[in-house]
């Protein structure tokens, strides 16, 4: 009998050390019911989000309060809600082009406020008191920029001060004493978890506070909080956790808001395969932050090892878009195998709602320690030069592609810089340069193999030429005027 039970123990245990809290996988299942619906897209803008936060003022289960204003004067708003001794401070979008927990802050606070959760939401919220600051920096949000209006880095004024988005953070930090600070921000997209192809998802970091990285109680605390929500990704997103890099950064917030005594997480959302605007990611910030508070609210963290921490891979920078293996490349009469790096950059267009893919090859050669996103073993291919050609716009894409042509001169329109067909227009001028394959080019050339062209990169593309065009991942061509 003792055994049995012993064994039973056991098992509970484990299952609540893995974050398998019956609360995480019914977050994952029913997150739909609380996505807020109307901030659908990264580029999401400060008068988007007024509306919402003035539902929340009108809420009596919530505390709305205004904190302050940015440079360009649009106003910051703290969302509190909560009756408990522990305070959690969460903020996001100190850098503007940084909105996917801006996106899932709302997600979280739309789940607080229904009536589902009972239970759970009566832990957290009778033990903790929640506080939100969604988009620290609505003007660099404005124009999908990483800087403020100021034109300086939020993340790097803690300690002169300058910005008033920054003063007002540390007003609210230290107005709650907060135990656990939130800290929301997005990474590049070509991270990935060290020594393995999976993009870095989500990354984590308990801040240091002092340059010897020294770990006192209150980063033990953000250290096993962290283990926790790494376990609960590992189910939706298995090995695509990062740690990001703990150097001790005197000027950033994270870093100073540990030493004042709060015990700092970091979340770096990043990329994940076919999810360009996100989403997914964004999902995982809403599963992974209210199983965080869960946690903290129960107590349940308390018990992790905080050796599990150093477990978790660190960041690494080794991904592309595009990575093609092996391709033969022939220059002055000789044959050159290479492997190919290709980024495929997000051009914002005016307005700063929308954007056009322009891809550069941003290294080549031997690549074997490098990963993509999608990746290409090009051996037994030769590379193509692409050529230009005067045609009508009714040509078929396709038949241009098989013929090498990439460049169609044409009548262009009057405004514009891509086209949804994989083929570049240009004006009736135009001229094709000499191709030379090198960094900084943009990819645009055919595979050939035993004489035949068989695939087609467009602006960093890949389109495999025996197959229909549009059952295949094409972002756009562009326009050369």
């Amino acid at each position: 009998m003792f055994k049995r039970l012993l064994s039973v123990f056991i098992g509970l245990l484990t299952t609540a050390m893995q974050g398998q809290d019956p609360i995480t996988s019914k977050l994952y299942e029913t997150y739909e019911e609380y996505k807020e619906s109307s901030l659908g897209e990264r580029r999401i803008k400060h008068r988007q989000i007024q509306p919402l936060i003035q539902e929340f003022k009108a809420n009596p289960k919530f505390e709305v309060q205004k904190v302050g204003e940015s440079i360009e004067g649009r106003e910051l708003s703290l969302i509190s809600i909560g009756t408990g001794e522990i305070n959690v401070f969460l903020w996001s979008q100190m850098h503007g082009n940084e909105p996917t927990a801006t996106q899932a802050i709302f997600d979280i606070l739309n789940f607080l406020d229904s009536s589902d959760f009972e239970k759970e939401k009566r832990e957290i919220l009778s033990k903790l008191k929640l506080h939100f600051l969604p988009m620290v920096n609505p003007d660099g949000a404005e124009v999908y920029q990483r800087r403020n209006a100021l034109g300086i880095d939020i993340n790097r004024d803690a300690l002169r001060l300058q910005s008033p988005e920054g003063r007002i953070l540390k007003r609210v930090r230290d107005s709650l004493d907060a135990d656990f600070g939130f800290n929301l921000h997005d990474q590049s997209t070509y991270y990935n978890a060290e020594l393995t192809d999976k993009p870095a998802t989500i990354s984590y970091l308990a801040t240091a506070f002092n340059y010897e990285k020294d770990i006192n109680a209150v980063r033990a605390d953000a250290m096993k909080v962290i283990v926790y929500m790494n376990k609960i990704i590992q189910n939706y997103a298995p090995g695509q956790v990062g740690r990001y890099s703990d150097d001790f950064e005197p000027r950033a917030f994270g870093d100073n808001i540990a030493k004042w005594g709060t015990s700092l997480i970091l979340i770096e959302s990043g990329g994940y395969t076919n999810d360009p605007e996100k989403q997914e990611i964004r999902k995982l910030n809403y599963v992974s932050i209210l199983s965080a508070l869960y946690t903290i609210a129960n107590g349940s963290y308390k018990n992790i090892p905080v050796e599990d921490y150093e477990k978790i891979p660190h960041n690494d920078r080794k991904l592309f878009d595009l990575k093609i293996e092996n391709v033969t490349y022939q220059l002055l009469g000789n044959d050159y195998i290479l492997d190919l790096g290709i980024f495929r950059n997000e051009i914002d267009l005016k307005g700063h709602n929308d954007f056009y893919y322009k891809s550069v090859v941003d290294d080549q050669g031997d690549l074997s320690t490098f990963y993509g996103y999608e990746t290409y073993d090009a051996t037994g291919y030769t590379i193509v030069p692409p050529k230009a050609a005067s045609m009508g716009n009714q040509q078929n894409p396709k038949n241009l592609l098989q013929q090498g042509i990439a460049y169609v001169k044409t009548v262009l329109p009057d405004t514009g810089f891509s086209v949804d067909e994989p083929v570049h227009k240009a004006n009736l001028t135009f001229k094709l340069g000499s191709f030379k394959l090198q960094p900084g080019v943009n990819p645009t050339f055919f595979l050939e193999k035993e004489g035949k062209i068989t695939h087609a990169v467009i602006n960093g593309f890949l389109l495999d030429l025996s197959k229909p065009l549009e059952e295949q991942k094409f972002g756009n061509a562009l326009i050369y005027r």
